[in-house]
């Protein structure tokens, strides 16, 4: 199970570095000074990418849980 505990600090840590490169991208497109409409679509853009980070962090979560839980 120390596999499992292994692999889900992977997937945390994947999923925390895509969180990060998600904020990185909505604060680049805010220094832009794009009016409302255009920044919204680059935020609309960046959203799945949050989502899917933040749900592969949540998965690695689980993971370490369940191996520590099993273990």
């Amino acid at each position: 199970m120390e596999t499992l505990v292994w692999i889900g600090a992977a997937l945390t840590i994947a999923g925390v570095i895509g969180l990060f490169w998600c904020i990185l991208k909505v604060n680049a497109a805010r220094r832009e000074n794009l009016d409302d409409e255009a920044l919204r679509a680059r935020v609309q853009k960046v959203l799945p990418w949050n989502l899917g980070a933040l749900g592969l962090s949540a998965l690695g979560l689980g993971c370490v849980v369940a191996g520590i839980l099993l273990g």
